[in-house]
């Protein structure tokens, strides 16, 4: 997910025009084409475009992937990249792994845990927050509430909410994880293109 950017940090730097490769896939360029009709401008087009950009390109927001996005939707890279890094869902500081594990922390979570399962995934899996193991496997992610407060504690994973988890249900959900040959980070990101064609649909 997107990262608070730190004072003297620098952001990748945008490939140059000549340079850029589209990587869209004819769906996506499809999809793109179909949600374009369904917004008054093509700045309004920005976040559905990103989230079909993240799907295509692996789950990674990418100064590639953003520059894409500029390209294909007529704006400027700063403008579409200050976008994509300015909310939490889009991930653009790293890399994910193939699935990314986000566990809630706000207040019902952390009364009910949640902080105890974040130092169990961190013990297990090795990492810390933020980081994804070195198989490229797994990323843990600390996130603001998700809503389910009466399945606390809670984990996100793709488009799957899961809880409430112990430790038991986590080394669970592992093992199941490392089973799956799919990105859930992917099949996230696809499902809420899905949700925005779906409303093309019904305009």
């Amino acid at each position: 997910m997107s990262e608070l950017i730190q004072v003297g940090a620098s952001r990748p730097k945008a490939p140059a025009p000549d340079q850029l490769e589209l990587r869209f896939s004819a769906k996506a360029i499809s999809e793109l084409a179909a949600l374009r009709t369904h917004y008054p401008d093509n700045k309004s087009c920005i976040l559905p475009g990103l989230w079909i950009a993240q799907r295509e390109y692996g789950g990674y927001l990418s100064p590639e992937a953003i520059a894409e996005v500029a390209h294909r939707l007529g704006h400027s890279y700063a403008e579409v990249e200050g976008v994509a890094t300015f909310y939490s869902m889009y991930t653009t500081a790293h890399a994910p792994g193939r699935h990314m594990i986000e566990v809630c922390t706000c207040l019902s979570c952390h009364m009910c845990g949640a902080y105890r399962i974040v130092d169990y995934l961190e013990e297990t899996l090795g990492i810390g927050l933020g980081e994804t193991t070195a198989d490229g496997m797994f990323t843990i992610h600390e996130v603001e509430c998700l809503d389910a407060c009466d399945r606390a504690p809670v984990l996100q994973v793709g488009d799957q909410y899961i809880g409430p988890v112990d430790t038991s249900a986590i080394d669970a959900l592992l093992n199941k994880l490392r089973g799956e040959t799919n990105s859930t980070v992917v099949q996230l990101a696809d499902s809420i293109v899905q949700v925005h064609l779906r409303d093309t649909e019904k305009a």
